[in-house]
């Protein structure tokens, strides 16, 4: 067992990290304050980065049926074990990862994790789940397909990235999904489902020395193969700004304009948070002030900027009369492009700071926020110390700092997308 010195610290836990002998990375946070234990245990490159693209929704199907069969135990006795604890335990797939959820009272966690263990070394896929599961995909397809932010939102991503898995929703096409089996889920599972590739991380009542314990005596004769990880390789991403429409029979025209941004690992993405929370994030937020309360533009008005392993998407949107579209299409472009033009005030970035690291830190405040955001944050390659550097580095960002990233990715136009009814959606230009 490798031991790395590097800790960081949170109100009633220290947070420290292990490495197994058989590769397992062991993020461990000891907090006495309930009788609880959670825990999140990822898998790298296992969610959408780790699939074909022809296979899109696989790492979905995979975590809807990983908890259904294992060894000898249906899905209905692996359900009745969970519940007769009141515990809870899931799956879940995301873009850059795999993840499954624990969270028991301190006494039944040992017991909770042994029956994890055997549902990740050895789900059995049962072929009658696998069909009602992939049936059910679909149908949340075809939901998502009725939905004009969807929809919106879909075609923005499949314009910005055209041969990469982030193009697609994790629950993948109606295409894509029909065409999977069991065969495609024991694959996928294989390939990365070993131990050099895993993230247990653990907050709650249970000392540092007994969690690494206890993860080692549970997973620790889990031997890794002889072949080398996978590591996916992704396209190449540069910014190709177009313009996609899709007519709907909507009262309102849905616009989303979308920006090629850093990934998490890039200097500029610290900024680029600071500014997306300035622009979007809130009822305080410059979009929701200038167009809707001041212009009466927006029923929704909004930014988001994902925190990706791979280049990242800054969005701002807007839900509007369709005869406003025109000038909700230039409101938002300006509103964006001014981050580059006019330089934020000390008191406009002193106040997006305090929205931005205050609800980071509310973020962190139960067992299961703990475990979640050090595993991913080891998982995505960025260290449990990424913790102590997204505050200091969002602290240190200056109005002239802001301003220079806003240039940098704001003064070319951007991609463009458009839902409503046909005649308020037609003759749009991309915004210059």
């Amino acid at each position: 067992m490798h031991q790395n010195s590097a800790t960081t610290t949170q109100p009633k836990q220290n947070i420290n990290r292990y490495v197994l002998d058989n590769g397992i990375t062991v993020v461990s946070a000891e907090n006495m304050a309930a009788d609880i234990v959670a825990s999140r245990i990822f898998f790298k490159n296992a969610g959408a980065t780790g699939e074909a693209r022809e296979a899109a929704g696989l790492a979905h199907l995979l975590s809807a049926t990983i908890t259904k069969g294992c060894g000898e135990l249906s899905s209905l006795e692996i359900a009745e074990k969970v519940e007769s604890v009141g515990a809870s335990l899931s799956a879940d797939a995301a873009s850059d990862y795999f993840l499954v959820s624990l969270k028991t009272v301190s006494a039944d966690f040992a017991e909770m994790l042994q029956l994890t263990a055997e549902m990740l070394r050895s789900p059995t896929f049962p072929e009658t789940e696998v069909e009602l599961e992939k049936n059910l995909s679909l149908q949340s397809i075809r939901s998502q397909q009725e939905q004009p932010f969807n929809v919106a939102f879909n075609q923005l991503r499949q314009a910005m990235y055209p041969h990469h898995p982030y193009g697609f929703s994790i629950l993948g096409t109606e295409e894509t999904v029909s065409g999977l089996n069991r065969a495609d889920l024991q694959q996928h599972h294989q390939t990365y489902f070993r131990p050099d590739n895993m993230i247990v991380s653990l907050s709650g009542r249970l000392t540092q020395a007994d969690a690494i314990k206890l993860v080692e005596h549970t997973f620790g004769d889990w031997q890794a193969p002889n072949t080398p990880l996978s590591t996916p390789k992704l396209a190449e991403l540069t910014s190709q700004p177009s313009v996609h429409t899709t007519p709907q029979d909507t009262q309102q025209s849905i616009i989303i304009l979308g920006y090629l941004t850093p990934s998490v690992s890039e200097k500029d993405f610290f900024a680029l948070k600071l500014l997306n929370t300035y622009l979007g994030n809130g009822l305080s937020s410059r979009l929701f002030v200038e167009l809707r309360e001041k212009r009466g533009l927006a029923y929704d008005v909004s930014a988001f900027y994902p925190t990706r392993r791979d280049k990242s998407n800054f969005v701002v949107y807007i839900g509007t009369a369709p005869g406003n579209t025109a000038t909700s299409i230039e409101g938002l472009h300006t509103e964006v492009k001014r981050l580059g033009e006019t330089k934020l005030t000390a008191e406009e970035l002193q106040a997006a700071k305090n929205k931005l690291l205050g609800q980071y830190a509310l973020g962190k405040q139960s067992n299961s926020e703990i475990a979640q955001i050090f595993g991913w944050y080891e998982t995505i390659g960025l260290g449990i110390e990424f913790d102590r550097e997204f505050q200091e580095a969002i602290a240190n960002i200056t109005p002239e700092i802001a301003q220079e990233v806003a240039c940098r990715y704001f003064s070319e136009s951007p991609y463009l997308s458009i839902v409503g009814p046909e005649a308020a959606i037609q003759g749009h230009s991309l915004p210059k």
